[in-house]
């Protein structure tokens, strides 16, 4: 029998994406038509170093070397630094701490400038100044998952169905994450909120944990990146009862939103492009019109269409604001679930 792990910190369940991310590395030897864009290419003197706070080989990884191969026409060569630890913050810190030429720029993500902050005691950057936003690049969805022989057995349909099953059954039902501080973790956390109920959250070392828990029916739900689940789902093994963006996925047109049930639910995995604080707003406008081309581009689409993730190209000061009110949010859930890292 699994037994739950001890409570670890896991930024991502996105991370367990490496069987879909492999599918993308494999389609990433063909050439990217180059995105067209009013800017003259960079001399080769100039490179341009993009920070990724992850592991090589992972989504973020992957989806950052199709932006560098797809901005080269416009920026000249673009080079993957992996610094990965501390739930990001070592790499998003180098980024922090670099020279705000426009030569380097990072990955911003949901864990290292909306969770982050509220999670670790002490941060070494601030998320909210250190850096020039450029743009968002993708969301992906999750999804809340049931074990389908627990679905069938609770006689649980619908997301209605196992919040009327948790409201007569209190404390009956619980849930896994991959640790503690997790996506996972605080969905279920804004979820029991919203609806009312109570679940135990039973943390894994993981989100690949956390998913065999739910498969083998240790635990009765999660909260999935919907790339993730969507072979069990499709295979009949996990019961989707919602995605948690605010509207259906084309993905799984037939699954509702859970805002549809709890109005203004909302709980994504997303990553975008910062530069340092002080780069000069022209620089920040170069970067952010040649990333965008390459985000709008036939092929950049379809790379990230095999993660199941959405491209998503926004202005600096849209992007600015999303994660702005993104920080908002998880600073209420964050303080909500009573989850730190010391």
């Amino acid at each position: 029998m699994m037994k739950p792990q001890p409570a670890t910190r896991q930024i991502f369940s996105l991370a367990s994406l490496v069987t879909a991310s492999a599918l993308v590395l494999g389609a990433f030897t063909a050439t990217l038509a180059s995105p067209a864009a009013a800017q003259t290419a960079a001399p080769a003197s100039k490179v341009t170093r993009l920070i990724v706070p992850y592991a090589a080989g992972g989504p973020i990884d992957v989806t950052a070397r199709l932006m560098a191969e797809g901005v080269k026409d416009t920026l000249g060569t673009v080079i993957i630094e992996n610094r990965p630890g501390a739930g990001g913050n070592i790499g998003v810190d180098a980024v922090a701490k670099a020279a705000p030429d426009g030569l380097t720029v990072g990955i911003a993500a949901v864990a290292t400038h909306a969770i982050n902050p509220w999670l670790f005691s002490k941060m070494p950057y601030n998320a909210a100044t250190d850096f020039a936003p450029i743009t968002q690049m993708v969301r992906v969805p999750n999804v809340l998952v049931m074990n389908a022989d627990t679905a069938r057995r609770l006689n649980i349909n619908t997301l209605a169905d196992l919040i009327s099953y948790a409201r007569a059954n209190p404390a009956k039902l619980n849930y896994a994450s991959g640790g503690n501080g997790s996506a996972g973790h605080l969905a279920g956390e804004m979820f029991k909120a919203r609806a009312g109920i109570f679940a135990l959250h039973i943390p894994y070392n993981g989100g690949n944990p956390a998913q065999l828990a739910l498969l083998s029916g240790q635990v009765d739900f999660n909260f999935d990146n919907l790339a993730t689940a969507s072979a069990n789902i499709k295979a009949g093994k996990l019961k989707a009862l919602a995605v948690t963006t605010t509207q259906r996925s084309a993905t799984l047109p037939g699954v509702p939103a859970l805002a549809e049930t709890l109005k203004g639910f909302e709980i994504d995995t997303w990553w975008g492009l910062v530069a340092p604080a002080g780069t000069p707003s022209d620089v920040v406008a170069k970067l952010n019109q040649a990333f965008v081309a390459a985000l709008n581009s036939p092929e950049v689409k379809a790379r990230f269409a095999l993660l199941l993730a959405e491209p998503v190209a926004s202005t600096p000061e849209q992007f600015g604001a999303f994660m702005k009110s993104e920080r908002a949010k998880y600073e209420k859930v964050v303080k909500a679930s009573g989850a730190r890292v010391d």
